[in-house]
């Protein structure tokens, strides 16, 4: 997944000529005390420019005769952007990538091996599950930037008109507030308790993982699909179980992006969404009455009193092996992994990734339920190959529409599932 404010999973397809790499320094192979440059493509929307103005200005000033080159990238056709740059002579000298990106580039042997700089990285702060998205082959290709993950948002109002005391901290109680919402307002025929599309399989995620299962497996040097275990299929079961209890009017056959779920959310006719902090203020935007009345929690788990593990969607950090600055490089990821501007970046709204204290981020209901919950995040298989289980026939979402509309039993669904999982993980 690509940075959260962008959030278009998958990329099309752009050509880019070489020359629109950029060249990372103005002193190649010569004086090593000549003025320098340093390249840096950050993604659009991934830090406020207050952030970036700061960190360039201070290190540019701690590194005199260095110049910082910052240049904004957009998510479309990022992934073919990289690789003509990442192949060049010329790559940046720091890159931006979404966490399900970083394995396919390592594999491609255009990172840097950062696995003796992790310490100067300040790694014992690295979120668990961001950490997991760049190792590749037992070594470290990056850093964490910042993350992202869903909560459940929620209408304050109709909630109290409904009798619903607290926000849930079990699935029990989620169930049970989905209930009240939709007996409340039984006589409105548009009004949907929870929105949830049948395809929205980063939700899902949640709860196989909550049940102590996983999407895929390793197995030996690749991965397997191990969606037909006994844990996936209770995270599946409890999928349909809300859809059923909730009633929602999403399409089975549709992921949260047909239609925006943060547009069906603004209408004012939805108690509750499975959503991402741009999805909220999409929403408020549309609809600014909605601003004093929302707020969220994380995602409940089965046991009460815990959060469900979450996907975290996000971005990492890393230096292309090709770079002629990487001893430069690795500074700028330093400085940037310290805590003046990890807190910058929580003050931004984003779960910062190289910092376990998430005080500046939980100052409001929905930072503070994305603080509660990023603790507890995963990420997809780290293998090449899931690009293509996101970017093809998705099979976590044809299992979904089939056991929900009824064309298949759970068993079949998932085994179905399984089976083209495992093909596509085997390359």
């Amino acid at each position: 997944m690509k940075g959260w404010r962008g959030l278009a999973v998958g990329a099309a397809a752009l050509s880019v000529a070489v020359a629109g790499c950029g060249t990372s320094s103005d002193n190649a192979g010569g004086d090593p005390g000549a003025p320098k440059t340093l390249t840096v493509w950050l993604m659009d929307g991934s830090a406020p420019t207050t952030l970036t103005d700061a960190l360039n200005k201070e290190f540019q000033d701690s590194n005199p005769g260095v110049t910082v080159k910052y240049e904004v990238q957009k998510w479309n056709g990022i992934q073919e952007k990289l690789t003509t740059a990442l192949t060049s002579n010329n790559p940046p000298d720091v890159i931006e990538l979404g966490n399900t990106q970083t394995a396919k580039f390592a594999a491609e042997e255009t990172l840097y091996d950062l696995s003796g700089d992790v310490n100067d990285l300040n790694g014992d702060q690295w979120l668990g599950g961001l950490k997991d998205s760049l190792t590749w082959d037992g070594k470290q290709y990056g850093m964490p930037f910042y993350a992202a993950n869903r909560t459940v948002i929620y209408r304050t109002d109709l909630f109290e008109a409904a009798g619903i005391a607290s926000a849930p901290t079990s699935r029990d109680e989620w169930v049970a507030a989905i209930e009240k919402l939709k007996a409340a307002n039984a006589a409105d025929p548009d009004f949907q308790p929870l929105y949830l599309p049948g395809q929205s399989w980063y939700s899902l995620l949640s709860f196989i993982w909550d049940e102590g299962g996983d999407v895929a497996k390793p197995q030996g040097s690749a991965w397997a699909g191990a969606l037909d275990t006994p844990q996936a299929k209770a995270g599946v079961e409890f999928y349909k179980k809300l859809v059923d209890v909730s009633g929602t009017k999403a399409p089975k056959d549709a992921d949260e992006a047909t239609p925006q779920q943060m547009e069906v959310f603004g209408t004012g006719k939805v108690g509750m969404m499975i959503g991402l902090p741009w999805e909220l203020a999409g929403a408020v935007k549309a609809n600014p009455d909605l601003e004093s009345k929302t707020a969220a929690f994380p995602i409940p788990s089965k046991t009460a009193g815990k959060a469900a593990p979450v996907f975290l969607g996000g971005s990492n950090l890393a230096i292309p092996a090709g770079s002629q600055n990487p001893d430069l490089a690795k500074a700028y990821l330093k400085l940037l992994s310290g805590k003046k501007y990890q807190d910058m970046l929580a003050e931004g709204g984003s779960v910062p990734g190289t910092s376990t204290d998430t005080q500046k981020l939980a100052t409001n209901p929905l930072g503070k339920a994305l603080a509660e919950s990023a603790p507890n995040g995963k990420v997809t298989p780290t293998t090449p190959a899931w690009a293509a289980v996101e970017a093809g026939q998705n099979p976590l979402k044809d299992m979904l529409t089939a056991y929900l509309t009824g064309a298949k039993p759970l068993d079949q669904a998932t085994s179905d599932a399984n089976a083209s999982l495992s093909k596509t993980l085997a390359g």
